[in-house]
């Protein structure tokens, strides 16, 4: 088995995380494209999230990875958000004209889960304000 190969995919109730790293290969990103696609189906995941916050460079073979995952994501009636983009990620996607059509995004991995339906849990009543 090749050593990069196996992106980990972490399972939260009916959604999923994923993450891309910036060393993407075809062969990676095929053997994570086949994976995610095949826990969609099997498991009955309702959401997927994709983490690219680790990514510092995107060129346009990773901008394509990512729209044909959420698209075969959307596909298979799993709601695709990705999370984590850089700014200069941003920037340089733009400036290529990539803009990742169709694609829905959250600024971070919990903002993504809330977009899902998780909410986080309330405060400790120890961490509550106090009055005076």
């Amino acid at each position: 088995m090749n050593p990069r190969a196996g992106l980990p995919i972490l399972r939260l109730g009916d959604i999923l995380i994923g993450g891309l790293l910036s060393d993407l290969d075809d062969a990676t990103a095929l053997q994570f494209t086949g994976e995610l696609t095949a826990r969609i189906s099997d498991e009955g995941i309702r959401g997927v999230i994709l983490d690219i916050s680790r990514l510092e460079i995107v060129d346009s073979f990773v901008a394509r990875v990512l729209m044909e995952l959420a698209a075969t994501g959307r596909l298979l009636g799993a709601r695709m958000i990705v999370a984590g983009m850089r700014p200069a990620v941003a920037i340089t996607l733009s400036e290529l004209g990539l803009g990742l059509t169709g694609v829905q995004t959250a600024l971070n991995a919990e903002q993504a889960m809330e977009l899902l339906g998780w909410r986080r849990p309330a405060k400790a009543a120890e961490e509550a304000p106090r009055a005076s």
